[in-house]
């Protein structure tokens, strides 16, 4: 099982990533997770997805040992994940994150395709892709962090915060972790109990407005993610995540 679903009576859909040990999809998982989230998404009864994730973390994105296994997957893999992001942010109800504990890579291009994101206070948010041997995500946490901010997490693959995301804009509120569910699903029934017409007016109205076409600028970014695939540095990234040792570089990165 890749998640758990539900929709109440108020029109609240939960999403649960439930994929042991940390939420990291496989290329199947991806595409299940798609499909979800659009189905919902075609639900008149559906007027709020809130997405969560069970167990250790929110979700620590790709399944590296996956690819480790197989690299040829990487197509499958970035169009589950396109398929993903882009289910979210084009849901045509608002889509609320609840974010505890750790945030990666493909957990980014949920998050940052989300309309809402909460966090706990153990969360953290990070693109550690440099350091397994791809690209990814960029544009959405584009859509959260401030340029540079940006760019330092891309290049050094390091995670910041709950507390320094908020401090940022990036997410809503930051709270105890037994009360990140509860008061994820109070704005959850919040946004329910308004006009459901209004509140898919108002998402497509927001979408239109966006100033970042975010499902062209993710598309670009992938060609370069699938450029990394090709280098033997790649599958060095991921063996040595794997088989936990230091990674050793050969390609000089030339043209």
């Amino acid at each position: 099982m890749y998640v758990k679903t539900n929709v109440d009576e108020k029109g609240v859909a939960e999403v649960i990533l439930d994929y042991p040990p940390v939420n990291a999809l496989d290329s199947t998982g991806w595409v299940h997770l798609a499909k979800t989230i659009r189905t919902l998404g075609e639900n008149e009864n559906v007027r709020v997805v809130l997405l969560s994730g069970a167990g250790r973390g929110f979700c620590a994105g790709v399944d590296i040992k996956e690819l480790a296994r197989d690299g040829s997957l990487i197509t499958k893999v970035n169009r589950g994940c396109y398929d993903s992001f882009a289910a979210v942010y084009d849901c045509p109800v608002p889509v609320i994150c609840a974010v505890h504990s750790f945030c990666l890579g493909g957990g980014i291009g949920l998050v940052g395709s989300s309309d809402i994101i909460l966090a706990s206070e153990d969360a953290t948010f990070g693109l550690p892709e440099i350091d397994r041997g791809a690209m990814g995500a960029a544009t959405h946490l584009m859509r959260m962090f401030p340029v540079q901010k940006v760019r330092r997490m891309f290049y050094t693959g390091q995670p910041i915060t709950a507390a320094e995301a908020y401090r940022l804009g990036a997410v809503e509120s930051v709270v105890k972790r037994d009360e990140l569910m509860p008061a994820a699903r109070a704005l959850a029934e919040n946004i329910a109990a308004k006009s459901p017409r209004a509140v898919r007016l108002a998402k497509w109205a927001l979408n239109g407005i966006e100033l970042i076409d975010i499902k062209k600028s993710y598309r670009f970014e992938q060609g370069f993610t699938f450029e990394m695939y090709t280098s033997p540095d790649s599958q060095e990234a991921r063996s040595a995540f794997v088989e936990k040792r230091d990674a050793s570089f050969t390609d000089q990165g030339k043209g």
